[in-house]
């Protein structure tokens, strides 16, 4: 299920070229901090996984809501 979110969070991810730095800039809007750069899109995009994923472990590891995205929903809920 961790990599069903990566892959749905990855797809909400906006990327721009930031012509004063030369470099790529890229976000998860939905997911706040989680953003990154990089000299070329795909670099800009692998490092901005790798954001995602320590923003996910730090967070579940810390009981943090994590919003569902596209239907994938991390929380865990108890069975009564």
């Amino acid at each position: 299920m961790l990599s069903q979110y990566i892959d749905a969070a990855m797809k909400h991810a906006a990327t721009e070229y930031l012509t004063d730095d030369g470099m790529y800039y890229a976000e998860i809007p939905e997911l706040p901090g989680v953003w990154a750069t990089g000299p070329t899109i795909d670099e800009c995009k692998a490092t901005l996984r790798e954001v995602l994923e320590e923003w996910l472990l730090i967070g579940l590891r810390r009981n943090a809501t994590i919003p569902p995205i596209d239907g994938v929903d991390l929380a865990v809920h108890e069975v009564a």
